[in-house]
C-alpha cells in the first residue's frame, strides 16, 4: 500500500487544492471575521460556483468545495468584490494568521492582526507553506492547541509578547513593535536553517537545538496549563454554534449572515457576534453535549482521493457510543489531517477496513459498530 502524499502546503483561493469532489478553495477572513455581506456573498458563490458545501478549517478559515476549473475564475472575481482576495499567491500564503475569536472592540486585537498582515505582505521572508502566526492576546491564551509557529500573547507579567512556538520565553513588545518583531523572528527561523532541518515548523526547529536570539529569551510566557475546551453556547462576545464535522450547506451560512457578523474559530465553530440565545436554524449544533462534538473525521472517500475508506458515516454512527469527556478520530489515511498528533482514540483507514492500535487487525465498519465499547476499554 503506497503512503499518502503529503502536499506540504494548504489550499488558498488563488491556489486551490484538487480533491475528489473538485477544487477546494480556502478563504482566509481578515482578522478571522466576516461581515454579514461577506458571509452572504460566500454562500452565494458556493452555490453558483461550487457544490454548496462549506467547511470550517482548523485554522479558522472557510473552504468552498466542488469548484471546477471553469468556475474558479468567476469565483475569484466574486471573492475580490467582497474584499476577500489577496493580490498574489505569495501574499495569500504569507497571510497565514489565526486570531482569537474572544476579542472585544477597542482591545487592540484586531489592530494587531491588521498590522501583522500589512507587515507580512511586502516584507516577510519565503516561509514554508504551513508556517503560521497566532494573535492570542487575551488574559488566558486559547490558541495553544492550534498550529502556529509565531505567537503574539500576553507574558506572565501581563505585557504583550512575541514568542516562538515551543519556547517558554519571548520578546516584550508594544502594539507598535509587535508586527516587526514577529517578522524578525520569522527571518531568524529562515536564516538559522529552520526550513531545511525541521520540515518548516518552529517547534521542531527549537527541539533540534536551535538557540533563539537573546531578545526572545527576555520574558517568561504564561505556563502551558491545560488546553481549554470550547463548546456551543453563550460567551461574552456572542453565541458559539457548531457543525457536524465542521461542515455546513451554503443555505445555512446564508441564514446566519442575516443575523450578525461572524467570527470563524479554529474549533470548527462560528461565533455569532453579539447574539444572545440559540438561533433556530437547521444544521447547527447548539447543545454543548451533542455526541457529534465527540467525533472528528476528515472528508474521507470519495471526497478525498487519498482516503481509503468513507469516514463520516462511521464516525456519525459511533458518536453516541463515545463516552463523555473522550474523543474519537476517524481518519481516511495515515496523514490524519483532521487531528494531527496524539490525543483522541483513532481509527485509521486501510484497504481492508479500519485499524485501532498498531498491531490489531483492520476491522470493517460493521464489525466496529457491533462492539463499539471496545474502542474505549483500557488495554
Amino acid at each position: 500500500m503506497s503512503a499518502p502524499v503529503i502536499q506540504g502546503w494548504c489550499p488558498g483561493a488563488l491556489r486551490p487544492m484538487a480533491s475528489g469532489d473538485g477544487l477546494v478553495v480556502r478563504v482566509r477572513p481578515r482578522g478571522g471575521r466576516l461581515e454579514p455581506a461577506q458571509a452572504a456573498g460566500i454562500a452565494a458563490l458556493s452555490r453558483a460556483h461550487g457544490n454548496g458545501v462549506i467547511d470550517l478549517s482548523a485554522r479558522a478559515n472557510v473552504q468552498l468545495r466542488g469548484v471546477t476549473e471553469a468556475s474558479h475564475g468567476p469565483l475569484l472575481e466574486g471573492l475580490r468584490a467582497l474584499g476577500l482576495l489577496d493580490e498574489s499567491i505569495a501574499a495569500e500564503t504569507r497571510r497565514n494568521i489565526v486570531v482569537t475569536p474572544f476579542w472585544d472592540a477597542g482591545d487592540g486585537t484586531q489592530a494587531l492582526a491588521q498590522a501583522l498582515a500589512k507587515a507580512l505582505a511586502p516584507d516577510a521572508p519565503a516561509l514554508p507553506g504551513k508556517f503560521g502566526f497566532a494573535v492570542d492576546t487575551g488574559a488566558t491564551p486559547v490558541l495553544r492547541g492550534t498550529a502556529a509557529d509565531i505567537r503574539l500573547e500576553c507574558s506572565a507579567e501581563g505585557r504583550l509578547l512575541v514568542r516562538a512556538d515551543g519556547a517558554s520565553t519571548g520578546a516584550n513588545v508594544t502594539p507598535e513593535t509587535a508586527a516587526e518583531t514577529a517578522l524578525h523572528l520569522a527571518r531568524w527561523f529562515v536564516e538559522s536553517g529552520g526550513i531545511s532541518e525541521s520540515r518548516g515548523r518552529m517547534a521542531a526547529h527549537l527541539a533540534r537545538g536551535a538557540v533563539l536570539p537573546g531578545v526572545f529569551r527576555e520574558a517568561e510566557a504564561l505556563p502551558p496549563g491545560e488546553l481549554p475546551q470550547f463548546a456551543p453556547g453563550t460567551v461574552p462576545q456572542g453565541q458559539l454554534v457548531g457543525f457536524a464535522f465542521g461542515q455546513m450547506q451554503a443555505e445555512t451560512l446564508a441564514a446566519l449572515a442575516g443575523l450578525w457578523p461572524l467570527r470563524v474559530t479554529p474549533w470548527r465553530m462560528l461565533l455569532i457576534e453579539g447574539l444572545r440565545g440559540t438561533p433556530a436554524l437547521p444544521g447547527l449544533i447548539t447543545d454543548a453535549h451533542d455526541p457529534l462534538l465527540r467525533v472528528i473525521a476528515c472528508t474521507g472517500a470519495p471526497g478525498c482521493p487519498q482516503a481509503l475508506q468513507p469516514t463520516r458515516p462511521l464516525a456519525r454512527a459511533l458518536a453516541a457510543h463515545v463516552p463523555s469527556g473522550q474523543m474519537l478520530h476517524v481518519s481516511g489515511c495515515a496523514k490524519a489531517c483532521a487531528h494531527p498528533g496524539q490525543g483522541p482514540v483513532t481509527l485509521l483507514a486501510e484497504a481492508g477496513g479500519f485499524r485501532h492500535g498498531a498491531t490489531g487487525p483492520a476491522l470493517s465498519a460493521k464489525a466496529l459498530l457491533e462492539r463499539p465499547q471496545t474502542l474505549f476499554e483500557a488495554p
